[in-house]
């Protein structure tokens, strides 16, 4: 009995052997032939491809722009609010007839250069021309600003100062806030 269990073990390891070698020997084999172009095919293939590509670009672009928005109008929102604050200060000094009024003007000045340079530091290419010129409108009335205040100004040339730096103020929000 066991003989016959022999025989049967081994033409089952030679019947999968021989299986084994057929698959093997088939897909092994290299078709002959040349490759072609089908050219009623390729134009719709290419156009494909072209589309993938230009939606890709697309998102990365409004990517690129959404994170150039969001770097500038965040440095307006902090900075500007400090800058004001630290005019504001200024002002109530000046307005109680502080004897320390006059030392409240380079915390001012200094707030107002830094939110300039921060601002202007801030823009990039994929801001649009609308935001961009409202941003540059804010560094430019803060950079006003602080040297009308390091003048010892009058009234009207100060509060002249203080109306161009408000309006540039609520223009670079309103342009921000419509980016967004």
């Amino acid at each position: 009995m066991w003989h016959g269990g022999r025989l049967r073990v081994a033409g089952m390891v030679a019947g999968s052997l021989a299986a084994l070698a057929m698959i093997v020997v088939g897909c092994s084999s290299l078709t002959q032939g040349v490759a072609r172009v089908d050219s009623a095919q390729a134009p719709e293939y290419r156009a494909s491809v072209s589309s993938a590509s230009a939606a890709s670009e697309s998102a990365r672009q409004v990517a690129v722009t959404k994170a150039a928005v969001h770097t500038s109008c965040d440095a307006l929102g902090d900075s500007s609010n400090a800058s004001v604050q630290a005019v504001n200060t200024y002002v109530e000094a000046y307005n109680d007839d502080a004897p320390d009024a006059s030392s409240k003007i380079g915390p001012a000045v200094d707030s107002l250069n830094q939110s300039a340079d921060q601002v202007a530091g801030s823009l990039s290419a994929p801001l649009s021309p609308d935001l961009t010129n409202a941003l540059n409108g804010w560094v430019d009335s803060a950079r006003q600003l602080a040297v009308v205040l390091t003048r010892n100004p009058g009234p009207d040339e100060f509060n002249g100062a203080i109306r161009q730096l408000n309006d540039a103020k609520t223009a670079a929000g309103t342009a921000c806030d419509a980016a967004y």
